[in-house]
């Protein structure tokens, strides 16, 4: 068995591409924006791909708009890695005494408070540059997120719903897709943005499930400590919210007979995370989180090929 890289973290992808082939020099921001465990990226652009080909469906398109996505795509690289470096800025006490994150860059003292803030101006910006692309409404919008950007890392003091803030935060691609086709909101967007908020609840209690202990001993809240051993029950809860929302927007946007197809099997796929799920391993909590990564590209393909079969019909 190969043993990790100096300084890699703790729980990144084995073998990650940071690790292994980025410049020494870098890692330690690349690693600080996660990008050796990129799922998070993906977690944060389905909602804005999804919302921009459900604005397609709207239109009558017959595939989403790729000047768009290449933007989305973008954005999300930016924006994840300066919500990271802001969550570690907040954080870095807390992850100094916590088992899974005291390797990070901050606490284990490969980057200082101002390196990481400098370099979440630095990704801010280029997050920016992105936005600034877009119509004004769509400008605006984003803007309006990064109130809830600002607040997320400091809900786990107050609150055992931080998922919550984290939903509202990490979907708010939900409603900008739509915005940037249509230089407006509706419900078919709104309709997304209510279901994709219940997906990370459920995706995210599950990920906290790896950390419960030390949150507890640390005094920070979360659903994991919450819900406890009723946690399966609350994801049924939550995950058949997603995909009633996920269907109520695509209903109100037009979409046909293949969308729903093929969210069934999203929805599948959703149950066998919940069924399969072991909240008191944390190899089986990462690995269940990191499948929701399968779930968004499931959406995704419904909402593209009911696009595709309007446009041949």
């Amino acid at each position: 068995m190969k043993n990790k890289p100096e300084n890699s973290v703790a729980d990144a992808v084995p073998d990650n591409w940071v690790d292994a082939w980025a410049p020494h020099g870098w890692r330690p921001y690349l690693r600080l924006a996660r990008a050796d465990r990129p799922v998070g990226v993906w977690l944060l652009l389905w909602p804005c791909w999804w919302s921009l080909a459900l604005a397609g469906i709207n239109a009558g398109a017959g595939a989403p708009d790729l000047r768009f996505m290449l933007l989305f795509a973008i954005g999300a690289i930016a924006m994840r890695g300066a919500g990271c470096v802001w969550n570690d800025i907040t954080d870095a006490d807390y992850d100094a005494r916590v088992a899974r994150t005291r390797s990070r860059p901050i606490p284990s003292g490969q980057v200082s408070l101002r390196q990481a803030f400098v370099f979440m101006i630095a990704l801010s910006l280029a997050g920016l540059g992105v936005l600034l692309q877009f119509n004004w409404f769509t400008i605006l919008l984003g803007l309006a997120s990064l109130a809830l950007i600002a607040l997320y890392p400091f809900m786990k003091r107050f609150t055992y719903w931080p998922q919550g803030v984290l939903g509202l935060t990490f979907n708010w691609g939900a409603l900008m897709g739509w915005a940037a086709v249509f230089g407006e909101l509706s419900l078919a967007p709104v309709l997304l943005y209510g279901g994709a908020i219940a997906w990370t609840m459920g995706y995210d209690t599950i990920y906290a499930h790896q950390d419960k202990e030390d949150d507890a001993l640390l005094g920070l809240k979360s659903t994991a400590l919450k819900f406890g051993a009723d946690t399966k029950r609350w994801l049924v809860v939550f995950y058949t919210l997603a995909v009633i929302g996920v269907i109520a927007a695509g209903g109100a946007a037009g979409a046909g007979v293949a969308f729903y197809v093929i969210v069934a099997g999203g929805a599948g796929h959703l149950v066998w995370q919940i069924v399969t799920l072991d909240i008191a391993e944390e190899k089986s909590c990462l690995s269940r989180f990191r499948s929701n990564r399968d779930f968004g590209a499931i959406i995704f393909a419904a909402l593209v090929a009911d696009m595709a079969l309007s446009a041949l019909s």
